[in-house]
């Protein structure tokens, strides 16, 4: 019988090093650099973080005085999901405006101007674009937030987003795998259920994140959204056969051949933590082969972070 042994300060600096949470406030907190001097190797930033570029500057400064490596984040869509622009809304067109005109050289220098404003304070990861088909009308959840309704217009928009972002120097995440678009219920508050079949999903779903793949996006993002056709039980985001066995499986094999990053969307999220808690749904999702745990939307302090942790470390030390 083989024993494993475990390094407790270096697990305990792995388990840190996967999460991605946020903090309340527009400068970090004590307890937040302390983290990032342990291992906590990303952050993530929400509206309540920003009230203008040159605070935001400061704060990204002030991260990166404690761990010159940190990946700051940001969930920043233009249109109505905006965070450098919290206060008085977006000036960038969101993304079915973009589709709608359809010009994705337009769409890549909006992505491109985005970036270089992201860059310039700080920010080096951007959970965006959404690649999702929003191919259901009573979605309440993705809607303008999609390029469209077809598969080939949300592709090459998304594929041009991520150009134009990557091309200012901040990373994109792709997101929500593998697509939320045909769904009617909001994950935020209950699990959605997609019914297609695998050729739907291969036609609709995925045609924009192989796009994405193909044009370099450096991380992708899972939702917690059930899709019987791919596992009867399990959200993507908790998915062995979502994430291991289709976006990260061989292209050869039928999977998309992602080797990026793999990001879950936030734990806190009802539609996992409902049923599986947040401690829980993290080495679920860690399991099934994501990389990193977005937590903090909702959640946003110390304790969640030593909540999953501590969870993280308990799990590997049982095996």
């Amino acid at each position: 019988m083989t024993t494993l042994a475990h390094d407790s300060a270096t697990l305990t600096r792995n388990a840190l090093t996967v999460l991605q949470p946020g903090f309340t406030g527009t400068s970090a907190p004590d307890w937040l650099l302390r983290r990032l001097g342990e291992g906590l190797a990303s952050v993530g930033l929400f509206g309540r973080n920003i009230a203008s570029p040159e605070q935001l500057a400061a704060l990204t400064a002030q991260l990166r005085a404690e761990r010159d490596d940190v990946l700051v984040a940001i969930d920043e869509e233009g249109g109505d999901v905006t965070r450098l622009e919290v206060r008085g809304g977006s000036s960038f067109p969101g993304n079915l405006a973009l589709g709608a005109v359809d010009d994705t050289g337009l769409t890549h220098a909006v992505a491109r101007e985005l970036g270089r404003r992201l860059a310039a304070c700080g920010v080096n990861l951007n959970w965006a674009p959404s690649a999702d088909v929003n191919s259901n009308p009573d979605n309440p959840v993705i809607g303008v937030r999609s390029f469209g309704a077809t598969p080939q217009l949300v592709a090459r928009h998304t594929a041009a987003w991520i150009e134009g972002l990557q091309g200012a120097g901040v990373a994109a995440c792709t997101k929500h795998f593998p697509g939320h678009g045909d769904t009617a219920v909001d994950s935020h508050h209950a699990l959605p259920r997609i019914d297609a079949d695998p050729d739907t999903l291969a036609a609709r779903e995925l045609v924009p994140f192989r796009a994405a793949i193909a044009a370099g996006t450096k991380a992708v993002m899972s939702a917690h959204i059930l899709l019987p056709a791919l596992d009867p039980d399990l959200p993507a985001t908790l998915s062995p056969a979502a994430l291991h066995g289709l976006l990260r499986a061989p292209v050869a094999d039928g999977g998309l051949g992602f080797d990026g990053l793999i990001v879950t969307d936030g734990i806190e999220m009802r539609a996992v933590a409902d049923a599986y808690g947040i401690e829980r749904g993290s080495v679920l999702a860690i399991a099934a082969g994501a990389d990193a745990i977005c937590v903090g939307g909702g959640l946003a302090d110390e304790d969640t972070v030593l909540r999953l942790r501590d969870a993280l470390v308990t799990a590997v030390t049982d095996g």
